[in-house]
């Protein structure tokens, strides 16, 4: 996106809301000054006024609001307006992260990522703090274009939308793609075309799960469910099991089953390559909770097919007359 509007985030006002205490100062009027509590209705108790809606307003447009209702009561009305404990900020995450929907930030949170360790947040939580909160991102996740949408000032609900490049973040470090949230803040995180390109390298960042369970099962060292780093890709997922059996593996019939996030299943087929990197046509990044299936070679079928057949008879006789059998066929 521009740089201009990632910079117009950082210009943002904070937005006065439910559950916000300010502290008033009247100067010629000490006696009046003191803290206000913004009820759930986004109104104030004012003094020598009553109740006022401030709820959308800036801080600076509030003062100015106040200053305007007290010239009614005071000639000298001079005030200041601060925020002594502002409110929890809520903010809702939808599209590819592991966890989606509202989550609370306050200044000191504890976040963790799947499979990955717990992490202490502190300070006014950020786009990245969020997305850790809520588990991660998924293998499907576009860093390149996640939108903000946040609120304008104003009674009316209306919204400003900055695309955010958080690729850019991780890459270069660019701090001006991981903006400080306001409350009522939405972040959109889309499902990427080709997410493949940068899975291993966005899986080592903290924005990802750390780790993911696997099944690696059929003609395999070690079948059975393992642990692996996220993101690895399925032929060093086979590695991981100790690695295809000598004599019984087929290399060109390795199976991927994958349940997705609507409840349906894919079943992929791939050819078994140990020199292939990450690739989505080839080779691609495992998730958590996939089964890789290593099938049987056409000898290796051939040979427990004859085994099961010729396991009851005994004597030489009867396993010449069953080549015989299968030759006549």
């Amino acid at each position: 996106m521009p740089s201009g509007a990632v910079q117009a985030l950082a210009d943002d006002a904070y937005i006065l809301g439910p559950g916000d205490v300010l502290g008033l100062q009247i100067f010629d009027a000490p006696e009046l000054s003191g803290n206000l509590d913004v009820l759930n209705d986004g109104s104030v108790s004012l003094p020598l006024i009553g109740n006022v809606r401030v709820v959308g307003l800036t801080l600076s447009q509030a003062q100015q609001w106040f200053s305007t209702l007290m010239a009614r009561q005071l000639q000298r009305p001079e005030l200041l307006l601060r925020v002594v404990r502002p409110r929890p900020i809520r903010v809702a995450l939808v599209g590819e992260v592991e966890r989606p929907g509202i989550y609370s930030l306050t200044t000191s949170e504890t976040a963790q990522t799947e499979g990955g360790p717990a992490l202490t947040l502190s300070g006014l939580p950020t786009v990245v703090d969020a997305i850790q909160k809520a588990g991660g991102i998924t293998l499907n996740a576009n860093l390149r274009q996640v939108q903000l949408q946040r609120r304008l000032p104003g009674d009316a609900p209306l919204y400003k939308r900055a695309r955010l490049d958080l690729l850019a973040l991780i890459r270069e470090g660019d701090q001006q793609q991981n903006p400080f949230l306001f409350d009522g803040d939405t972040i959109r995180i889309g499902k990427a075309e080709q997410p493949v390109e940068e899975a291993v390298e966005v899986a080592a960042a903290n924005l990802s799960p750390q780790q993911i369970q696997v099944n690696v099962v059929g003609e395999v060292v070690s079948p059975g469910r393992i642990q692996v780093p996220a993101s690895l890709p399925l032929v060093q997922a086979v590695l991981a099991a100790g690695g295809p059996r000598a004599g019984r593996a087929s290399d060109s019939n390795v199976e991927l089953i994958r349940i997705n996030r609507n409840g349906t299943a894919a079943r992929q087929r791939f050819r078994l390559n140990l020199a292939q990197g990450a690739s989505n046509a080839q080779n691609p990044p495992l998730r958590d909770g996939d089964t890789v299936i290593v099938n049987r070679s056409g000898m290796a079928v051939a040979t427990d097919t004859i085994n099961a057949v010729t396991t009851p008879l005994t004597g030489l006789a009867s396993i010449l007359a069953l080549i015989d059998i299968v030759n006549r066929n």
